[in-house]
């Protein structure tokens, strides 16, 4: 027989968010939850954008994958070469190294990450791959790897080329990317200055160029892009408590829209909208009826976490549930799915996990499990 138990129950929608007022001043954005996926708000998210500065996360990921594998280090020292040089001198930002210099990974990915330096981008491709074509080959690896299927990448820096494009989605995808597989080095995004001590001349102090920084309201990265075929860009993620919303937006006319314009997604997202812990991997576990087992319960748990984001606004009946066939029939081996966790609204299942068996779950003896079935028999469920 099905049973269902139920486990939570909301008066909330669980439906496709729209922010409440459409008129955001850019020409694509994305608003999504972190935790659980959902996206909050779209416009054009698909549409093709020059991701200009943008860019550099992947250029920093890259390069952080290297570090998190020991296939380089951070006092690592990389000789400048003209061809780096160059971009310092030709108006575009820069970290304003010198030909020939040996500079450091850390000092390079602060260069690109907190200076927006493109000098910096060139020295790091060229040092880690040989040429920043070989190293676009290895963003552009990276980006299909992550599921970025509207993205390619042909240079390092984001500077003006046709064909390095992305879209808001792709954005956003790779910047929690980012933030879920390199936390510590993600910490520099948040720095808001930095100081290269340079060759030949006084010590530069520059300023992050991310804008919300500086604002003080949970915002910890991750990147501004400008181009002037694109106009203004952010990716940016803003966290409260245990929760974290990232948007990315792109075709703002100012750099003041830019700023208030994203400011103003974020903080709409987390006035109306919740997102709440179903299950977490490994950790939450689900007791189900077991039959003819040494015990009569065995636990279950979930192989990903499962988080519900819902509108606040909207009262729609939604419940979340346990469904199995059961009592489960012994034996059981761990990482089995016995079972799944069922959101339903109203009468419509939307959304659907599969639970695992959390123990192996040993059969009973045959004269145990015969006096348990007469028993069963005769005085039904004991």
């Amino acid at each position: 027989m099905n049973k269902f138990f139920i486990l939570l129950l909301f008066f909330l929608s669980f439906k496709t968010l729209i922010f409440a007022n459409t008129n955001i001043q850019a020409r694509t954005a994305i608003l999504v939850d972190y935790h659980s996926d959902e996206i909050l708000f779209e416009l054009d998210p698909d549409s093709p954008i020059y991701p200009a500065s943008m860019t550099k996360i992947m250029t920093a990921i890259v390069a952080f994958d290297l570090l998190k594998n020991n296939k380089l280090a951070l006092d690592d020292k990389f000789t400048i070469s003209e061809n780096a040089w160059r971009l310092s001198q030709a108006g575009y930002s820069s970290m304003f190294i010198m030909i020939n210099d040996q500079v450091t990974v850390e000092d390079l990915l602060k260069g690109i990450i907190i200076a927006s330096g493109n000098d910096a981008c060139v020295a790091l491709a060229e040092g880690i791959a040989g040429s920043e074509s070989n190293f676009a080959d290895m963003m552009n690896e990276k980006a299909g790897e992550i599921g970025m299927t509207s993205t390619n990448f042909t240079n390092s820096s984001g500077i003006n080329d046709p064909d390095n494009v992305s879209t808001v989605r792709d954005i956003a995808l790779m910047s929690k990317y980012l933030i879920k597989n390199y936390p510590i080095f993600y910490e520099l995004f948040a720095e808001k200055t930095f100081t290269w001590d340079r060759t030949g001349g006084d010590p530069i102090k520059q300023g992050n160029r991310n804008p919300l920084l500086y604002k003080n309201v949970g915002v910890d990265g991750v990147k501004t892009g400008y181009l002037a075929v694109e106009k203004y860009s952010l990716a940016s993620s803003m966290r409260k408590k245990d929760r974290r919303l990232i948007a990315v937006a792109s075709g703002f006319n100012t750099k003041n829209l830019r700023s208030s314009e994203s400011l103003k997604l974020l903080n709409w997202g987390f006035r109306n909208t919740n997102t709440f812990e179903i299950s977490k991997q490994d950790i939450t576990t689900f007791e189900l009826d077991a039959w003819l087992g040494t015990t009569d319960k065995i636990k279950a748990t979930t192989k990903e976490d499962f988080y519900l984001t819902i509108n606040k606004k909207d009262i729609t009946h939604l419940t979340v549930s346990l469904e199995y066939s059961g009592p489960i029939l012994a034996p059981v081996d761990k990482g089995t799915q016995i079972a799944n966790i069922v959101v339903f609204k109203k009468d419509q299942k939307i959304k659907t996990l599969p639970l695992f068996a959390a123990e192996d779950l040993e059969k009973v003896n045959f004269f145990k499990s015969l006096l348990t079935s007469l028993n069963y028999l005769i005085w039904g469920d004991v």
